[in-house]
């Protein structure tokens, strides 16, 4: 019987979601602050040099930082978010 393992997809998944984690967790914290999306272009700007020049191309830090960078260039916040307080009474 040859070697095999099922689902290792799963284990991709779960490892790429323990970088991103472990990423934001240290990047919120390195600038003190709550959310990815309060971070400023210039911020953005470290973290992807460092991740391009500081990390190997295949470390697994990689997927973490993409991840967190990916997401603060696609967020959009909700109107909810709005806090000029227009409309409100």
């Amino acid at each position: 019987m040859s070697f095999e393992w099922h689902r290792t997809h799963k284990i991709l998944e779960w490892v790429e979601r323990e970088m991103t984690e472990c990423v934001e967790q240290y990047v919120l914290e390195h600038y003190g602050l709550e959310e990815i999306h309060e971070l400023t272009e210039e911020q953005i700007s470290e973290l992807e040099t460092f991740r391009d020049e500081e990390l190997q191309e295949y470390h697994p830090l990689q997927m973490g930082f993409s991840n967190i960078i990916s997401y603060w260039e696609n967020y959009e916040p909700e109107e909810d978010d709005d806090e000029s307080g227009e409309g409100d009474e």
